[in-house]
């Protein structure tokens, strides 16, 4: 799905501003992408099957690639599903990047709602393979730690995105609005995928996160460091 879906700071806010980011070389690229169709691979196989009764040997064959190619980009089986939930994670953070400098808070609900709301097929699909991923991460701890990695990397991310929009803000109140808008996604999603609703409406992905939100979010300023 190419829009989903989820760490201490000392330094100065102005330490956290956002950098450029290097455009990707050709072998960078293709690297992701063969991790991404591993990822793909090993996600459908995770929620049709159960993590417990899939091998590497069997994620490498249905991707296409060798064993060792396999192990080349992970090291685990469960490890391999991690490319595939940092995508909503990274398409989501570009656009609060991308966002006009201001008040972050104002502008993450629309930008949640926009990225969990899916548009076509291939995001529903997308969708689906997340719920049954963390379906399966509820019985395989393997499964959930490389779930909540994914969020803990997302947040720190994060950090830096929130920092670069707001001149001088208190390092904490950064902190609590990465980990607000992060554990909203993450609440929202698990939640969705635990029940039955739809990909759309009340109770979907995109709700769920934008509820939490408001909650989690209450009484945030991003007051100016002092």
């Amino acid at each position: 799905m190419d829009r989903t879906t989820g760490t201490a700071r000392t330094a100065p806010a102005p330490a956290l501003a956002a950098r450029p980011t290097p455009t990707p070389t050709l072998t960078e690229r293709r690297k992701a992408a063969t991790q991404l169709e591993i990822a793909q691979a090993a996600a459908v196989l995770f929620a049709e099957h159960g993590a417990d009764q899939v091998t590497a040997e069997t994620i490498a064959a249905t991707a296409g690639v060798s064993l060792r190619t396999f192990y080349r980009y992970f090291r685990t089986k469960e490890d391999a599903v991690g490319p595939l939930l940092a995508v909503g994670a990274d398409a989501w953070q570009q656009a609060l990047a991308a966002s006009a400098p201001g008040d972050p808070i104002a502008a993450i609900p629309t930008i949640i709602e926009h990225q969990l709301t899916p548009l076509s097929e291939v995001d529903r699909e997308g969708l689906r393979w997340i719920r049954g991923l963390l379906r399966a991460a509820d019985g395989d701890p393997a499964l959930l730690t490389v779930w909540h990695r994914v969020n803990h990397d997302s947040e720190v991310r994060l950090r830096h995105i929130i920092a670069g929009l707001v001149d001088d803000a208190d390092p904490f109140e950064v902190r609590l609005l990465a980990a607000a808008a992060t554990d909203a996604i993450r609440v929202g999603l698990e939640e969705w995928a635990s029940g039955d609703a739809p990909e759309t409406g009340p109770g979907s992905p995109a709700d769920l996160a934008v509820r939490a939100f408001a909650q989690l979010s209450r009484g945030i300023t991003l007051a100016h460091a002092t």
